[in-house]
């Protein structure tokens, strides 16, 4: 009874934690930029102080840190990895002793007591050190779903920086759609006065009344994309709609002609194949799978079994002392080594195919880079010529040798260039944006993803490379 009260003194109990869905779409709903536990977040990453709470205007930093603070997949990845985290405990955890208990008695005793109760204790003990392979490879999964976090993260960070690309460009598309739909009216007005005096031919008017609509539609569709990429923003932020209402986001477009230059060169490239988020957590999944065929092939080795035994025969008091063993004579565990064996070779080809998709991924996004630059180079000349032009019809204009239908079209052609210069800016930094994806390198460096937050500490968690895993393999399995 003691034991018992002891043994039970010790589980764990079960705590109801139910899941109310109205609860938790509340608790979405109610999410925004004003939470003060996420001013306390930023302005530790930010090392800098933020008096005016929210802040007006959102930069992209900022606005990365607010991602790591409230999107949910990154929750979710660090779920999985508490779960990896729990898997190192059951890994570690021996194999408890059994203990019998045979009451018995004699129908025709002979000695001074009937009774013949028996008891014995079966004392296992693991050999050719599974415990340490089992929690080498607990230990190397934990790395991999800590790994998967920086690459959840980093998920978050390229959707963010998307949706404000989107957003920023969008806006700017409006103001200069609304200059032209503002240079297309003066125009038909101007061409409707001279048809009144017969000044123009009506196809010439229709024409310009075709090119307003077109305008008008144009400005119309701008708007709604600016709307569309503030929703985005949003959900890339983890957040509600109205949880960034009356925010202004800051995101220039203006990028120097060398942008990224310092992302080409072989170095960068080689540290991508080598170190990216991904890469690292599929190395961890590899360095589980040689634990876990080493665990297999320990396997083949059965097994120690020490039976201590006591039995009360008849007022005498006898002891046994068994030892058992499993016989391998049916099988020797070739059946899981071999799938052990296969599944190693399976994370090998998946680790090999997506070093090639990372390669393929780098050639793509430098070859976009190369010619949305080259574009951009063009049209940044195209869009100054433009510029001069209506600069000099203003001129004209100022002194009388130009009317105001030359004036207009002239400003109507110039901010129809400048609207395909911002295309090309929009696809330049695209590109830019695309070659940092590949890398995972973006050009300024990002805060950390888990600075501010309860740190989690497990030993295990903390192998970074393949021969530091397999040096934590070795030592579990001379334990």
């Amino acid at each position: 009874m003691v034991l018992a009260s002891v043994v039970l003194a010790g589980c764990a109990r079960f705590e109801p934690r139910p899941l109310v869905p109205s609860q938790t779409a509340s608790d979405l709903e109610q999410r925004s930029l004003a939470n003060p536990a996420l001013k306390s977040f930023l302005e530790k990453n930010l090392a800098r102080g933020l008096p005016a709470w929210p802040p007006a205007e959102w930069d992209e930093p900022m606005l990365t840190l607010v991602a790591f603070y409230f999107h949910p997949s990154l929750d979710v990845a660090r779920a999985q990895w508490a779960v990896a985290r729990a898997g190192i405990k059951t890994a570690a955890a021996r194999p408890n002793p059994v203990l019998s208990a045979v009451p018995g008695g004699s129908l025709n005793p002979t000695g001074t007591s009937p009774w013949e109760p028996l008891g014995s204790l079966d004392v296992p003990f693991e050999t050719a050190g599974k415990r340490g392979y089992r929690m080498a490879q607990a230990g190397q999964l934990s790395e991999a779903a800590r790994l998967n976090i920086a690459d959840a993260a980093w998920q978050v960070v390229s959707n963010l920086r998307l949706s404000l690309l989107e957003y920023a460009a969008a806006r700017q598309r409006t103001g200069l759609l609304q200059q032209q739909l503002q240079f297309q009216e003066q125009i038909v007005t101007l061409l409707e006065q001279r048809f009144k005096l017969g000044a123009v031919a009506r196809t010439e008017l229709t024409l310009s009344r075709l090119a307003l609509t077109k305008a008008q539609a144009d400005y119309a569709d701008a708007t709604r994309q600016t709307a569309e990429a503030r929703v985005r923003i949003a959900e890339a932020l983890g957040l509600p709609l109205k949880g960034v209402e009356g925010t202004e986001f800051r995101f220039p477009l203006a990028m120097a002609p060398d942008a990224a230059d310092n992302l080409t060169s072989a170095e960068v490239r080689r540290q991508a194949l080598l170190g990216r988020a991904d890469i690292l957590s599929a190395l961890a999944e590899y360095a589980a799978s040689q634990s876990a065929l080493r665990l297999e092939l320990a396997k083949q080795y059965p097994d120690l079994h020490l039976n201590p035994g006591y039995m009360f025969d008849e007022g005498e008091h006898k002891w046994t002392l068994g030892l058992s063993v499993e016989l391998p004579v049916l099988n020797q565990n070739q059946g899981p080594i071999a799938e052990a064996k296969a599944k190693r070779e399976e994370v090998a080809a998946r680790f090999v195919a997506l070093q090639a998709r990372v390669i393929a991924q780098i050639d793509v996004a430098l070859a976009a880079r190369a010619a949305a630059l080259d574009q951009l180079r063009r049209q940044t000349q195209l869009t100054q010529l433009a510029r001069e032009q209506s600069a000099a019809a203003q001129a004209l204009f100022n002194a009388g040798a130009a009317d105001k239908l030359e004036l207009a079209s002239a400003q109507l052609e110039a901010g129809a260039s400048s609207l395909v210069f911002l295309e090309a800016q929009v696809k330049a930094r695209q590109t830019v944006a695309q070659l940092e994806d590949a890398l995972q390198r973006p050009l300024q460096p990002w805060p950390s993803l888990e600075e501010g937050r309860e740190p989690v500490h497990s030993p295990q968690s903390t192998v970074h490379s393949p021969r530091a895993l397999q040096a934590h393999s070795d030592a579990n399995r001379n334990e």
